[in-house]
Formats: structure tokens, sequence, C-alpha cells
């Protein structure tokens, strides 16, 4: 008898979720993520409400948690390159509480400009929905080069 075809999961060929694979593969200093699938490598990003439920409400965010958070946002930066081909450069600054912002600048245009909070919590309910906050992140970054393209060319 012959094991089911697994059918492999469509978000898993985006552009998008193959940059995140990429940027938490380039964290991995030590070779842990060597053979591991791109869904293992991104099940920390997965926050299930029973997972949720486990982190404090209040809490300070570990190295590792911040290092998942500068990912997410470099992954889009590069995204952004990709598509309007200009140098994108991502930066978070967090407090040791877990406060801070992200902002992505093209140029001298703040194309991204997010406020994070509560960042011991960061994740998203699937890694559907983690494409999808990326992809209005996204949206919104090319909209603003494109309406301010001599500023983004600086």
């Amino acid at each position: 008898m012959t094991d089911p075809v697994v059918e492999r999961d469509p978000i898993l060929d985006t552009d998008f979720i193959k940059e995140m694979a990429r940027q938490m593969r380039a964290l991995d200093t030590y070779g842990t993520y060597q053979g591991w699938t791109v869904e293992k490598i991104l099940d920390p990003y997965i926050l299930t409400k029973e997972r949720k439920a486990e982190i404090p409400l209040i809490g300070d965010p570990d190295d590792v948690t911040i290092a998942r958070v500068k990912a997410f946002y470099n992954a889009i930066a590069v995204l952004i390159e990709k598509e309007c081909k200009q140098l994108a450069v991502p930066l978070v600054h967090l407090t040791h509480e877990g406060f801070g912002r992200a902002l992505i600048t093209v140029g001298k245009l703040v194309a991204v400009d997010r406020t994070l909070r509560d960042v011991h919590r960061f994740g998203f309910a699937s890694l559907s929905k983690m494409k999808d906050e990326a992809d209005k992140i996204l949206s919104v970054a090319l909209e603003r080069i494109g309406e301010y393209p001599a500023v983004a060319g600086m």
C-alpha cells in the first residue's frame, strides 16, 4: 500500500514565504535549520489561540523573538526592492519592553512606518494571515513609492 499524495500548500511557493524562509535561514548561524522544511522553520510565527494563551500579557521580548520581527520586515524590504528596483532599508527599533517602530526607507522616503507593541507576542494565526499582512504592508509601500518617485529615488 502506498502513502496518499500529500498536497503541498500553494502558499509555500509564494515569493514572501520563500523570502521568509531565506531570512530565517540567514539567522541560523549554527546550521540548526539544515534539512528542516519551510513549515517547521516558520512555525514560530504561527500563534494559535492556545500558543497565545501560554504567553503572558506583559513581558519582555527575547532575542529570538526580536530576530523574528526583524526577519519579517527584512523580507518585506527585499520584496520592495524586487518590485521597484531600488534599495529598501529596514530598521526595527524596540525598547527592552517590546515597544517601538519598524521603518523601511527607499531613498529618502519612509515607505513603511509601523508601530510595534507587545513584540513578545509577535505572530500570526496562520502562514496565510502572515502573508496577507505582509501583502498589505507591501501594497502601501509600493503605492507610496509610486506617489513620490523623486523622493524614493534620492
